[in-house]
C-alpha cells in the first residue's frame, strides 16, 4: 500500500512530474466541525478548515523546450473556507516560482518555494501525519518560549514539516533518482546590503526510495535578525522519516528537531504509526508523538496520540473523524499543532480535539 497522499503532496511540490507542456489548475479543500476540550480555559465548538490539508487553489505549468529540456512554473494560494479570504503573505504566499528542469539533469527553480524538510519528510510520505488528522498532527506543544521570527504561538509547526513557513527569494536545486537515491539543496537570499550571508536560510535533503520502502533526511537553517545591534540569530531544522508498506498496512516513523541559537531554546520529537486499509474506501490509523523541551523550555514535554476513521465516497473526495489528544507534564500547558487563537494553549496540561470533516481535491 503507497502512502495515498503522496500524491497530494506531489502535485503541490514536485518539479518532476509534468505534461508535455500544458498549464494545469489543481486545488485542495477541507472543511468541518472540531471540539475543543480546553482552549483557553474553555470548551470551544467551531467550524476550522485547512486542517486535513491546506485549501490550496493552484497553477502549474510546463513548456517542451526539446531536448529534454522544460520551463516549469508554479503559483499556489492558501484560501480559508470560513470567509474566502487568502491566507499568508499576499496571493501566492504557498508557492511562486519558476525555472528549468530535465529527467537526466533535475530541476532548478528560483522563487517562494518549500525547503527540504517539507520535501524530504512530508512530501516524500514519510510522516504519518499527514495520513491521519492533518494539521493538527504535526507539531507544537508547551513550548511557546521557543520565539520561533514570525510564528503565531511560537512554537506552531516548529520543524517546518507542514510547509507552514516557505522560503522567499530562494533558488533550489533537486536531483533526479539515481538507483533509488535523490535529493537537493536551497539557497534563501538575504537581501541584506554589504552581508550576502544575513538572514539567510540554507537547507539540503536526501532521499532513498524503493518500492514499498522509503527513507529521506533533512537539515534547514534560517538566520534571522532577532534584535536591533545583535548578530543574526538562526533557527536550525533537521530530520528523518521513513515509511515501509506490506499488504494493506503502511507504518511510519520519524524524528524531528529545533533549536533558535537566540535563546537557547530547543526541542526533539519522535513519532511512529500506522495506517491500515480495511477496505478499498475505508482506512483506519493511528499514531504515538513524544516531544522534549531543554533546560531552556524549563525541561517540557509532551506525549500526543492521534488517530482517524476515513471513508472515501470517490477517488478525489472522503469524509472522515479524526482525533488529537495531548498530555504535557505538570505546570506546563498543552497547545496541539492548529490551535492558533491568542490564548488558544489549554489551561491545564491535557488538550484534546475530536473532528468530523470533508476533504476533497480537484
Amino acid at each position: 500500500m503507497k502512502p495515498r497522499f503522496g500524491a497530494i503532496a506531489i502535485v503541490v511540490l514536485s518539479q518532476g512530474a509534468w505534461a508535455q507542456s500544458s498549464v494545469t489548475m489543481f486545488g485542495l479543500i477541507d472543511a468541518g466541525i472540531s471540539y475543543v476540550s480546553n482552549e483557553g480555559g474553555g470548551k470551544n465548538v467551531k467550524f476550522d478548515d485547512g486542517i486535513f490539508t491546506p485549501n490550496l487553489f493552484g497553477l502549474q505549468g510546463v513548456e517542451d523546450l526539446g531536448g529534454g529540456y522544460r520551463a516549469i512554473f508554479a503559483l499556489v494560494d492558501q484560501f480559508s473556507m470560513a470567509n474566502g479570504s487568502m491566507v499568508g503573505n499576499g496571493i501566492f504566499a504557498r508557492n511562486a516560482y519558476v525555472g528549468l528542469a530535465s529527467d537526466r539533469l533535475g530541476s532548478l527553480t528560483l522563487g517562494n518555494q518549500y525547503e527540504f524538510m517539507v520535501d524530504s519528510i512530508f512530501a516524500k510520505g514519510n510522516d504519518i501525519a499527514m495520513d491521519l488528522t492533518g494539521l493538527y498532527g504535526f507539531r507544537n506543544g508547551p513550548f511557546r518560549g521557543l520565539s520561533l521570527p514570525g510564528n503565531p504561538t511560537g512554537a506552531f509547526d516548529w520543524d517546518r514539516v507542514a510547509g507552514s513557513k516557505p522560503v522567499a527569494s530562494s533558488a533550489k536545486y533537486r536531483s533526479p533518482s539515481v538507483a533509488g537515491f535523490s535529493g537537493g539543496v536551497m539557497y534563501g537570499f538575504g537581501g541584506l546590503a554589504g552581508s550576502i550571508g544575513a538572514n539567510n536560510t540554507v537547507s539540503a535533503g536526501l532521499n532513498y526510495d524503493s518500492g514499498s520502502f522509503g527513507l529521506g533526511a533533512a537539515y534547514t537553517n534560517e538566520k534571522y535578525a532577532a534584535a536591533a545591534g545583535v548578530p543574526s540569530a538562526s533557527v536550525r531544522n533537521w530530520g528523518a522519516g521513513m515509511h515501509y508498506s506490506f499488504g494493506a498496512v503502511t507504518a511510519k516513523a520519524t524524528v524531528t528537531t529545533v533549536h533558535n541559537s537566540f535563546n537557547g531554546a530547543g526541542v526533539w520529537m519522535a513519532e511512529a504509526g500506522s495506517v491500515w486499509r480495511i477496505r478499498p474506501d475505508v482506512f483506519l490509523g493511528a499514531s504515538y508523538m513524544y516531544m522534549k523541551g531543554n533546560e531552556t523550555l524549563n525541561d517540557n514535554h509532551a506525549h500526543q496520540v492521534n488517530a482517524s476513521l476515513q471513508y472515501f465516497l470517490s477517488k478525489r473526495t472522503m469524509v472522515y473523524a479524526a482525533a488529537a489528544y495531548q498530555r504535557a507534564n505538570a505546570g506546563a500547558n498543552a497547545q496541539i499543532n492548529g490551535i492558533l487563537d491568542p490564548d488558544g494553549a489549554s489551561s491545564s496540561s491535557n488538550q484534546t480535539i475530536a473532528r468530523i470533516g470533508v476533504h476533497t481535491l480537484f
